[in-house]
This record gives C-alpha cells, sequence and structure tokens, in this order.
C-alpha cells in the first residue's frame, strides 16, 4: 500500500476528528495578551486552560527582560549547538543558578521539556539496562521508553504493590545482565493533578539499588516551602537522583533543565543528541530565565496567591458535588459522564453561552464515557473567576445529567 493512502484511510485516534473539530476544538486560537481574560473568536472569555502558574508570562518584569535581551542579542544569537559554537555566559550562569535552586550540584539546559526528556533517557540506559516506570506517565516519558533498547516494565499508577513487584523483575533481569535500574516517575502529573509516591518510591532505593529521574515539570515553582519542587513537598528532594524541569509552566518560557550530580551532568552534556545535534536556547530565552527564576526565588507570594485560588476553586467543586479525583497540586480536573459529543457540546455551551474557556479530554485521551475538564488555576485569576466559574460549571451539570447535550453528534462549530 502507497504510505500516503494508508495515511488517508487512518487519520489516528484524534485526527479522526480533525474535519469537525480543527480550530475550535483542537488548535483552537486564544487572541491578545496572555492573561485571565482572552478572545477566542472574537469573544472574551475567562481562561483557564494556560500553565501559566504564577503569573510570568505577561509580569512587567519579565517582559522588559524578554524585550530588552531580544534587543541586545536578537533571536540568532548564539549560533550553532553548545559544544560547537553555542555556549556562552549566561547559559552557564541559568544552569548554576537551578541546579542550586532544586538542591543538586549541577544543571544542564534544554532547549524542549519533551525532546529533553526523550533523549535523556535515551543518554542514560543501554540495552542491558531496565527501566520501570509509572503508567500514567506524560508522552515524553513513553516515547523516551520506546526508544529503549533493553526492557522496561511499568507500574499500575502510584501502587506500591505494582511497582515493588516489577522491581523485583527488573532486579531478577539486571543480576543475569549486569545491567542497571532506572525507575521513573513524574512530580505531579499534568492530568489527574495527584503527586507521584516519590517519598515512598525511595524506601526501595536501598533494597533494589535503582537510581530516580523524576519530571516535575508542573511541580517546579509550585510545590514545596521554596517552589522547588515535589521533592521539596515531600522532603525527599535529596532522593531524587536525576531532576527535571521545564519552563512551560511557571517559567513561562521555552526550553527545560536537568539537575544532578556533577558527574552525570558531565555525562549528560556530552552525550544527549538532542542538544548536541541542535541549536542553543536564543538568548532571551535565556535572559529571561534567569529574570524568571530571580522573581520566583523573591516573590513568594506569587506562589502564595497561586495557592489561594487553587484552594478556593477546589473546595468550591467539591462543596457543589464535583468530583476533581485525587489532586493535590492546582493541576483540578473536574470528572464527568459522557460521550464525546456530549464533552464537545457541554464545550460549545461553556465556551459561547458562559465565556468560559478550559480545556476538555474525552475518548479515546480517556475511557469511554469519560469527560475531563481540566482547570488550570494561577496566581493571577480572583476570587471572583472562581465563584461565577462555580456556578457555570453547577448548570452545565445539571445540563449534562438531565441530557441536553446528547444529540448524538459533534457540534457543527464552523
Amino acid at each position: 500500500m502507497d504510505l500516503f493512502d494508508k495515511i488517508a484511510q487512518n487519520y489516528g485516534p484524534l485526527g479522526q476528528y480533525a474535519k469537525q473539530s480543527h480550530g475550535y476544538f483542537m488548535f483552537p486560537k486564544l487572541e491578545g495578551e496572555i492573561a485571565t481574560r482572552m478572545k477566542f473568536r472574537g469573544k472574551e472569555c475567562l481562561v483557564w486552560s494556560l500553565n501559566n502558574y504564577l503569573g510570568l508570562a505577561n509580569h512587567p518584569e519579565v517582559r522588559k527582560a524578554d524585550a530588552d535581551a531580544a534587543k541586545e542579542w536578537g533571536m540568532a544569537y548564539p549560533m550553532g549547538a553548545r559544544m560547537m559554537t553555542g555556549q556562552t555566559k549566561y547559559h552557564e550562569e541559568l544552569e548554576s543558578k537551578l541546579a542550586a535552586f532544586v538542591g543538586k550540584d549541577d544543571g544542564f539546559l534544554l532547549n524542549y521539556g519533551y525532546q529533553g526528556m526523550v533523549s535523556i533517557i535515551d543518554a542514560l540506559v543501554d540495552r542491558k539496562d531496565v527501566i520501570v516506570y509509572d503508567a500514567e506517565a506524560h508522552a515524553c516519558i513513553i516515547d523516551g521508553v520506546r526508544l529503549h533498547m533493553g526492557k522496561r516494565f511499568v507500574y499500575t499508577h502510584n501502587n506500591m504493590v505494582s511497582f515493588e513487584k516489577q522491581l523485583e523483575r527488573a532486579k531478577a533481569m539486571t543480576d543475569q545482565t549486569g545491567g542497571s535500574i532506572l525507575v521513573i516517575t513524574e512530580g505531579v502529573f499534568g492530568m489527574s493533578g495527584d503527586m507521584g509516591n516519590v517519598k515512598e518510591i525511595v524506601k526501595y532505593k536501598k533494597k533494589y539499588n535503582f537510581r530516580l529521574l523524576v519530571d516535575d515539570a508542573h511541580g517546579f515553582g509550585t510545590m514545596g516551602k521554596t517552589g522547588a519542587g515535589t521533592g521539596e513537598e515531600q522532603g525527599v528532594q535529596d532522593e531524587i537522583d536525576i531532576y527535571f524541569a521545564t519552563f512551560a509552566k511557571s517559567m513561562a518560557g521555552i526550553g527545560a533543565f536537568v539537575a544532578s550530580k556533577e558527574i552525570i551532568i558531565n555525562y549528560l552534556r556530552y552525550n544527549l543528541r538532542s542538544q548536541i545535534f541542535a541549536k542553543a536556547l536564543p538568548m532571551p530565552m535565556v535572559i529571561g530565565g534567569l529574570k524568571r527564576l530571580e522573581i520566583i526565588k523573591t516573590h513568594p507570594e506569587l506562589k502564595a496567591n497561586l495557592w489561594k485560588i487553587t484552594k478556593a476553586l477546589q473546595t468550591g467543586l467539591k462543596e457543589n458535588g464535583f468530583n476533581i479525583g485525587n489532586t493535590q497540586t492546582p493541576v483540578t480536573p473536574v470528572y464527568l459522564s459522557g460521550e464525546v459529543s456530549e464533552a464537545t457540546n457541554l464545550t460549545y455551551d461553556l465556551r459561547e453561552n458562559y465565556g468560559i474557556f478550559c480545556s476538555i479530554v474525552s475518548y479515546p485521551v480517556v475511557p469511554k464515557g469519560t469527560i475531563i475538564i481540566r482547570l488550570i488555576p494561577t496566581a493571577i485569576h480572583t476570587l471572583e473567576d472562581v465563584k461565577y466559574t462555580i456556578e457555570c460549571f453547577s448548570k452545565i451539570k445539571d445540563k449534562l445529567t438531565s441530557g441536553q447535550y446528547s444529540t448524538g453528534a459533534i457540534v457543527n462549530v464552523f
């Protein structure tokens, strides 16, 4: 069969809905300044879909740092990959300060979180090694694991009985091969909002002799006394062997970093293919990153306000009968029952008639019959935003329960 003919017959689990959803339910265009209120198709909406946890995307000091760096350096500098011609003292400074903030010896900047995590996994393990990872790990972890030439064992999400069972399998195998064990979990799971059981996981390190890699994309800046992440929150930051976070969430930027012992970071510098063969982060991203980190460290009121809004939102939803699962973090999923058509009709109603824009997830991303509306509170939302949203959610829940969204077809928005 011709490759293009094959693709035309199967657009994939999400692509099959492209004709009905593109530009509205998928690939929507939010316009205007990044804020709690933006425009969607010409109408102002209250937005709960941006991972701008600390409100840094449009913080005046951040905007000025970005603009000044762009004016001084342009977007091209430095040219080339870090290993060749893309190294600067500012890249090194940001790495050093990030590592110190999360309590590690050294750090290394990455161009993007997704490709960074894939490449980290690829660099750390060989065919003799075994990976043990959480079943609800992010796609970047899954893709990194897929590249692994050796064995990998998945454990039931946050289930320590299942975790130890997979560790036993891994140890039996590595005892034969002479390989090592790498355990991977997220610090904060971005869909459900619960934390990885990092504190429990590290209790098994001595018995099974593994190293722990934590993807803390949603935990960096939001969790822990200082914002140093999930390990700090759970009191086990020192037990995390390799700490990873992106700039796309609390830092409201582009890029990522990995932090660990100096010997490990030096190894990664010389073996991460996604960085060796890619252009260095542009200077505005680096200078801007330094300013963002400075604000996170010196303005604790931003995280405090994030949590004030988070607690108000989550408490209000629960008091009004909504199921928000086991979230322990700002990530706030609202679980409803319904089919794909009901999910789309509900989303359309929220956006067009109530002026609320939030992310919605249905089959095939989650099991049939399940709808998840994911809300991301930020430091710049207000208690009035929370009150209005809960009032609107109560109305759409009643409509869903009474069958008003049951048309059997995805709403035509075009």
